[in-house]
């Protein structure tokens, strides 16, 4: 064999060797990257089935979601680096929950809030309520407090605010004497008809159907109620990984709140561009 074939043959050889080594590194680059989401309920499960197939499309991301039957455990999963990221609570529960797990954790971006609401099957205003009218608030610690936070936000009530878990017996003005009944939350929606009004859960809402849209008050959304977004948290020590910040990108997109709307209507709101006052 000629020393110019046998040469030839040597760079044909690097070449083949050259693309193939190419290709493996291009289709080592090209396999999605997986992300593991943990949730609690089968709302935000819908909505993230929507956000797993527009990061596969823009990042190359495989979003797996785990669901969750209580919220306790997100937590602990990702503390214990069984999860990446977790989608599935509020601020306020996150900061309570964090102390206890060491602060190990650390939110990475907000997603949604939903407004909790005071609704009525007798009356179709407020001012329609009568003296002595009987109300029902949800009866466990964190959604009570949210429910008289309503109640004074409507101006209907006064409480003690220096209460860590204030409750019924903590209000301090009540003018129109009506009687606040404490109820399981799981109850408020069913037990409607038999009041003149009540603060009950969206997801409850959502389940009974009632028409968000007929509220007698609606939470506002301001710097006294921000505990109440909803936000995407990580372990403290990978926050800055590059492929969870393209997964909050992914969700904090126009595309999403589209998603949320066609899901939930008027039930939650895009949290990460509003703006606080």
């Amino acid at each position: 064999m000629n020393r110019f074939l046998i040469s030839t043959i040597g760079v044909m050889g690097a070449t083949v060797i050259g693309t193939t080594i190419s290709t493996q590194i291009i289709s080592a680059d090209s396999k999605p990257k997986t992300v593991t989401v943990g949730l609690v309920g089968d709302s935000d499960r819908q909505l993230w089935e929507y956000v797993k197939k527009d990061a596969a499309k823009k990042y190359n991301i495989n979003i797996k979601l785990k669901l969750f039957t209580d919220y306790v455990k997100p937590n602990q999963a990702l503390v214990d680096n069984s999860i990446d990221l977790n989608a599935m609570q509020t601020i306020d529960y996150f900061n309570e929950q964090n102390k206890h797990l060491g602060n190990k954790l650390v939110s990475i971006g907000k997603t949604y809030v939903t407004p909790i609401r005071m609704y009525s099957e007798k009356h179709k205003s407020l001012k329609d309520l009568p003296k002595g009218a009987t109300i029902i608030v949800p009866n466990d610690g964190s959604n009570e407090k949210r429910a008289l936070d309503v109640l004074q936000d409507a101006k209907l009530i006064k409480y003690d605010h220096s209460k860590k878990v204030p409750g019924v017996a903590d209000i301090t003005q009540n003018k129109k004497n009506f009687k606040i009944k404490e109820v399981n939350s799981e109850q408020t929606a069913s037990a409607l008809k038999g009041v003149d009004a009540g603060v009950v859960n969206t997801n409850y809402v959502l389940d009974a159907k009632l028409d968000i849209d007929k509220a007698l008050y609606t939470e506002p959304v301001n710097k006294a109620n921000k505990g109440y977004i909803n936000i995407i948290v990580a372990r403290k020590d990978k926050q800055n990984k590059k492929l969870y910040k393209q997964v909050v990108k992914t969700y904090q997109t126009e595309q999403t709140k589209k998603h949320m709307h066609d899901l939930y209507g008027s039930a939650e709101k895009a949290a990460w561009d509003i703006k606080l006052k």
